[in-house]
């Protein structure tokens, strides 16, 4: 029987910084504020909040592992009142080891240390290469309730939950670190259910939110009861501090009181609001004073520019139309319609002087050969946005997306590409959503944010080829078979699609490896994003599909 029959938990969804380890301890201190106003007992954060997430190998360094104890010791002195304590993520050294750990401050002192069992090394990371695994953890006790403490990987196997409620554990909480897919929240609280399933206990979960890097976290945090019913639903995308009840009930089980219940976003909305944090926190937490990019009359312009005016507002973005001697009019007349509808400067910078200066210096050298107009016009492009960055401080975005990024006629410029894992089809569906809907937290203007013209009119994976590609649908649902689900050519072709345009898509594919190595970074929206996610050797004969 424990000694109070009542208990309050604060869930702090934040958005930390990697490496400011002042900044995110100062965002537990304040956090720690609204807790005991709220009356909890105890403030649970993320995991690693204390270093940011995922820290990679900075957390190698011993001068930041030394700043992460500093740390701990200011907020220690935070619980020192007997007030609300605080359970929180950090990386930890212990007999020469560095651990994943949740650290539990409370009365001024660090009461219980527990070590992450279960270290992924898959998709996006790869934690056996910073961290030591720690041993099957038991209960933590704090004010005489065991708490069954899981670290992010812990909650997706049974091993864990298993030992905990072995051990006497009598309510579950598990710290995540867990970046947004498509469609992960579905795979989260069903992972929580199974664990409740075995073992009886109600699950507290806590996620960060904000974009670090290609990641990026929509927070999302959740509570289940031990009838695996879901009591309380935290906001997607903001940070918030969401107090819960619980109370002791006569079977001497936890029980989880019904909390606020806010809806997930889902599906293309999801996937926008993706676009906008990652943005958002990569310009800002990179401290950019805001984009420069290529305003074309072309859909992913159109909706690169959008994206960033709903992240950044309309002052912070900067578009460029650069216009060739061939570039058809209708294309000028939508980027200015679409620089109109989202309040955004627009720049003509005609590049034909450059192009035309290339061939004329090229000429004696190619002998006669096809001058390599195309590529050097992406090339011209790239540099007058580099050009006005360096000038003005202003990030290059990118407007690429996945479906030219997997086949290779991306252009390689840019910082960031905030299109990166969306699919030419799905950038024509968020664009069609976007002019419908204006999304929680935008700075954009409301109603439509592009020319409908620009989303009616074809769009074509890649222009001045000597080999024709099938359309976006047919491509895409291709792309997705080799990249996401790794199936093989035959069993594509099984699918319905042509042998010889399988062949053709995945050749492609396969050339453009190392143009994707010198590709920026961009937010990943899908199971299976180019970078940390699929990693092929750039030199490869295989030739098997």
């Amino acid at each position: 029987m424990p000694s109070t029959d009542r208990l309050k938990i604060s869930l702090a969804q934040l958005n930390p910084t990697v490496g400011d380890i002042a900044g995110n301890a100062a965002k537990l201190k304040a956090a720690l504020a609204t807790a005991r106003g709220q009356g909890a007992d105890l403030l649970v954060a993320s995991e690693l909040f204390l270093a940011g997430y995922p820290a990679e190998d900075l957390m190698l360094g011993p001068a930041f592992l030394d700043a992460i104890e500093r740390a701990v010791d200011g907020l220690k002195q935070e619980t020192a009142s007997g007030g609300t304590a605080l359970l929180v993520g950090a990386p930890w050294r212990q007999d020469g080891k560095l651990h994943n750990a949740a650290l539990l401050l409370d009365r001024g002192e660090l009461r219980a240390v527990r070590f992450k069992h279960d270290l992924p090394n898959g998709g996006v990371f790869d934690e056996n290469r910073v961290f030591t695994a720690g041993p099957p953890p038991g209960p933590m006790a704090f004010r005489g309730v065991r708490l069954g403490v899981m670290i992010g990987e812990d909650m997706r196997t049974p091993d864990v939950t298993e030992t905990l409620e072995e051990t006497g554990a009598q309510l579950l909480i598990a710290l995540n670190g867990s970046p947004f897919e498509a469609d992960r929240q579905d795979e989260r609280i069903l992972l929580a259910v199974q664990r409740v399933r075995e073992s009886g206990l109600a699950l507290l979960a806590v996620n960060q939110i904000g974009g670090q890097d290609e990641l990026v976290f929509d927070g999302s945090s959740f509570a289940l009861d031990r009838q695996c019913k879901l009591q309380l639903q935290a906001p997607s995308w903001r940070e918030a501090i969401v107090p819960t009840d619980w109370r002791f009930d006569d079977d001497e089980r936890w029980v989880i009181e019904p909390g606020p219940m806010a809806r997930p976003e889902e599906g293309l909305a999801a996937t926008y609001q993706a676009m906008v944090l990652g943005l958002r926190d990569h310009v800002d937490k990179n401290r950019f004073p805001g984009v420069v990019l290529d305003l074309s009359g072309g859909i992913d312009s159109a909706l690169a520019a959008a994206v960033a005016v709903d992240a950044l507002g309309s002052e912070r973005v900067h578009c460029v139309t650069m216009p060739d001697r061939d570039t058809a009019a209708d294309g000028q007349e939508d980027a200015a319609q679409a620089s109109n509808l989202l309040d955004v400067e627009l720049r003509t910078i005609g590049i034909a002087p450059v192009v035309e200066a290339f061939g004329a210096m090229l000429a004696p050298a190619l002998a006669g050969r096809d001058f390599p107009g195309g590529n050097l016009r992406s090339r011209a492009r790239g540099l007058t946005l580099t050009a006005l960055s360096d000038a003005f401080g202003w990030m290059v975005l990118s407007i690429a997306n996945k479906s030219n990024m997997s086949i290779g006629l991306a252009p390689l410029y840019g910082d960031y590409a905030v299109l990166k894992d969306v699919y030419g089809t799905t950038v024509a569906a968020l664009a069609r959503w976007r002019n419908a809907n204006k999304p929680a937290g935008a700075l954009g203007p409301d109603g439509p944010v592009m020319p409908g013209r620009i989303i009616t009119k074809p769009q074509a994976a890649a222009l001045n080829l000597n080999e024709t590609l099938p359309p976006y649908d047919t491509l895409d649902d291709i792309l997705e078979c080799l990249i996401e689900r790794e199936m093989a050519v035959e069993a594509i072709v099984a699918r319905g699609h042509a042998s010889e345009t399988v062949m053709q898509v995945w050749r492609m594919l396969d050339r453009a490896e190392y143009k994707r190595r010198q590709a920026p970074p961009g937010v990943k929206t899908t199971r299976r994003a180019f970078g940390r996610d699929r990693r092929y050797p750039i030199t490869n004969s295989f030739q098997g599909g």
